[in-house]
């Protein structure tokens, strides 16, 4: 390990550490350096480059640890060991949360958490909601931190529940050609998408696809506009066979105006092959995804993850009725969402529709 060795006139000689080496805080070794070429006038730059360390680093460790000398109170001395016992006696662990230490704060954020709002959507609605209260401010990693650091206990640890999680590992891309033509009529492919879809500028247009329960034997249609990320859930009740689904998404988005649904883009999945019959009468052109690329319908992609939350993987989704399924897309439109400038999907949509 590089360290400090005199050479033959006694000065020390320093070689600096490789930075994969190095730890956050200065080690006593460190301090000893730093005190011996004070002594010989070398310059805060030297001693950093020395060291392998940032000049700030350097300069605050004397600022924050040197003391007056005594009866000179206007010069000072950087002591090595006295300001290893000053960094020690400042690094107990743990100490105090900001979350702990105001209830009000705590309050709120296990309310937040119990409606399944992200950290990240807690934070800014507190910046929101208390401009002119900085002890109301806490950044996301605060509340993981006093969610999943153990001795904290800020938050209920059951609340860690309510936390999205990602899957445990990637899912293998299949090769395109593997996958055969499987509808009668021809697919429009995302290619011919208007161009004003593909930038999100203007509503209307739609992303669909089905999240699968126990068995494969149940689903929920989910449909995201793309402008908004306004949520609607489609309740499948027959099975999630294509008449099935066709006449289920006829049903859905005759809820909505006619200017806000002009497009539906889907995977190549085997539930929309009645796509003809369903444009035919909603007169709402479907286009669909290349084959392996999720990424073409993000927005529905991130949605399926959230549902999850709601519908977990292996149950039985014919378990929710169509009154369910409303107030979990109402809770999802009423989250904040960083992407919308921390506004909710309910409120850009009502903007929408109010000019």
């Amino acid at each position: 390990m590089a360290g400090g060795t005199r050479g033959d006139g006694g000065l020390l000689l320093w070689r600096s550490r490789s930075p994969s080496l190095r730890r956050r805080g200065l080690r006593e070794d460190e301090r000893i350096h730093i005190a011996d070429r004070l002594r010989e006038k070398a310059s805060v730059r030297t001693i950093a480059a020395e060291l392998g360390r940032s000049p700030s680093t350097i300069s605050r460790e004397i600022r924050r640890n040197g003391m007056p000398l005594r009866g000179e109170r206007t010069r000072w001395a950087y002591r090595p060991h006295a300001a290893q016992r000053r960094a020690d006696r400042r690094r107990p662990r743990p100490k105090p949360g900001k979350i702990g230490q105001n209830p009000e704060l705590r309050d709120f954020i296990q309310a937040h958490l119990a409606m399944r709002w992200s950290p990240e959507q807690i934070c800014h609605a507190l910046r929101r909601w208390f401009p002119d209260r900085p002890e109301m401010h806490v950044v996301h990693e605060t509340i993981y931190q006093a969610l999943y650091v153990q001795g904290r206990g800020e938050l209920r640890r059951e609340l860690a529940r309510a936390l999205r999680t990602g899957r445990a590992r990637r899912r293998p891309h299949r090769q395109a050609a593997a996958r055969q033509p499987r509808f009668s009529h021809p697919m429009v492919m995302i290619s011919q998408r208007p161009a004003e879809a593909a930038d999100r500028a203007v509503p209307g247009h739609w992303e669909g696809d089905l999240i699968i329960g126990k068995d494969g034997a149940s689903a929920i249609g989910t449909l995201v506009e793309r402008a908004t990320r306004y949520v609607m859930l489609v309740h499948l009740p027959g099975g999630r066979g294509a008449e099935d689904v066709s006449m289920a998404l006829q049903t859905t988005v005759q809820t909505l105006p006619r200017h806000l649904i002009k497009s539906l883009t889907w995977d190549q999945g085997s539930e929309m092959a009645a796509h003809h019959a369903f444009t035919l009468a909603t007169d709402i052109p479907v286009y669909f995804c290349d084959p392996a690329s999720p990424w073409q319908r993000g927005s529905n992609e991130n949605t399926n993850g959230l549902l999850r939350q709601y519908f977990p993987k292996g149950t039985d989704l014919a378990a929710h009725n169509r009154e369910h399924l409303d107030a979990v897309a109402a809770e999802l439109n009423s989250r904040p969402r960083k992407t919308l400038d921390w506004e909710t999907p309910a409120e850009r949509l009502h903007k929408i529709l109010a000019t």
